[in-house]
């Protein structure tokens, strides 16, 4: 649908810059209409066998073809300079295009299967035991996720809704794939989401209230191997562990950080219609 209103918007533009610089697309249009108009005024008097004499000819199409092409070599500077001037931003906006820049735009909540839906709705799961502090005070761990030591990890303060996906993403990966998760952070203050902020692009670029940390309805995610947290993407086992943990995470219908451009593969959230205002 955003292609086809992109091209009509490129069509539309086109038409009208070039019957607004060019006087003898004017011309063109009136002597048209005019033709048009002769012809279904002799509508009344139509029959069968008149209906060709209805129709342009074959040399009268090739004449108007012709003529449009030599007005078109004879104003292509013009040409060379208004048709970028259209097409470029049409397509810029199409590369570049992403949901969010839709005003009003709130994604729509993926629902996960079957089977997986009754499971959420049959059984509450139980959060697993926190790792010990010391475990978030790693040289290897403060290299990668500063500040962690100090953020919630507080299971109750996360959306019920999303905690029991995220507990069930949990469970997968365990009896599944063999990996223990252990969660760095769910819910995530106003003014610790602008600390982090300030830190620079590398850490988030989302301010207060623009984070769903912020509604509880995101987290962020490693693994627990040997008695540590494993978060690099450069271990080749955690960084698999990360792929089984997207594709786990997008089933339960959460959305998965590891699919953005600024990509956070441990970090998971759910979006849901109305919560967050923009």
């Amino acid at each position: 649908m955003l292609i086809f209103v992109a091209l009509l918007y490129f069509c539309v533009a086109c038409s009208l810059i070039w019957l607004a610089c060019f006087p003898s697309g004017r011309t063109l249009i009136n002597q048209l209409m005019f033709g048009m108009r002769s012809r279904f005024g002799r509508i009344a008097g139509w029959r069968p066998g008149r209906a060709a004499n209805l129709l342009p000819g074959r040399r009268d199409l090739q004449g108007r073809v012709d003529y449009l092409l030599k007005h078109m070599r004879r104003n292509w500077i013009v040409l060379a300079i208004v048709v970028p001037a259209v097409a470029i931003p049409s397509l810029l906006a199409l590369a570049l295009r992403t949901p969010d820049m839709l005003p009003g735009y709130e994604p729509t909540e993926a629902l996960p299967d079957a089977q997986i839906a009754a499971l959420l709705q049959g059984e509450q799961l139980v959060p697993p035991s926190d790792p010990p502090p010391l475990a978030f005070s790693t040289q290897e761990v403060v290299q990668v996720r500063p500040m962690l030591v100090n953020a919630s990890r507080n299971w109750g303060l996360m959306h019920p809704d999303f905690s029991q996906r995220l507990l069930l993403a949990f469970k997968i990966m365990k009896e599944k794939h063999g990996y223990d998760m252990a969660l760095l952070e769910g819910y995530r203050s106003p003014a610790r989401q602008d600390v982090l902020a300030s830190m620079g692009g590398a850490v988030t670029n989302a301010r207060a209230f623009q984070s769903w940390h912020q509604y509880g309805l995101a987290a962020d995610c490693a693994f627990w191997r040997d008695g540590k947290l494993v978060i690099s993407e450069k271990d080749p086992w955690a960084m698999r562990g990360y792929q089984l943990y997207g594709e786990v995470a997008e089933q339960l219908g959460l959305t998965w950080g590891g699919r953005w451009k600024m990509m956070d593969f441990g970090h998971t959230e759910l979006r849901l219609r109305g919560v967050m205002r923009r």
